[in-house]
């Protein structure tokens, strides 16, 4: 029986590589060895970033509270804590979207807590 060649599905395979390289520089867009290497690496990135953007995030809106409350004189960690105790229950992301475009809101939130 003879031999099946697999000049199809390796072309399709080839093509489907090639195709998730467009944009790269150089042979990484056209060369198929280099392509594949080049889009390995870069779902590997995408799949750690996708996790390392909400951590990142979180950051952002921690620096931007904290910057916020040092103007009133208290400290993120200590600002956190009252919130808690007052039972307050509003998360990082909207405390940070407060302080950056309603600085009036985010003043009344902490007298509140502070009071």
């Amino acid at each position: 029986m003879p031999r099946a060649n697999s000049s199809v599905p390796r072309h399709r395979r080839h093509r489907k590589i090639v195709k998730l390289a467009k944009g790269y520089r150089g042979a990484r867009n056209s060369n198929f060895k280099t392509a594949k290497d080049a889009v390995e690496k870069s779902l590997l990135y995408a799949y750690r970033d996708r996790r390392q953007k909400k951590r990142m995030f979180r950051k952002l809106w921690i620096m931007r509270i904290n910057a916020a409350v040092r103007n009133s004189g208290l400290t993120y960690s200590r600002f956190i804590a009252l919130l808690k105790d007052k039972n307050i229950e509003l998360n990082r992301k909207s405390l940070a979207h407060m302080a950056v475009n309603d600085p009036d809101g985010f003043s009344s939130i902490i007298d509140s807590v502070t009071k």
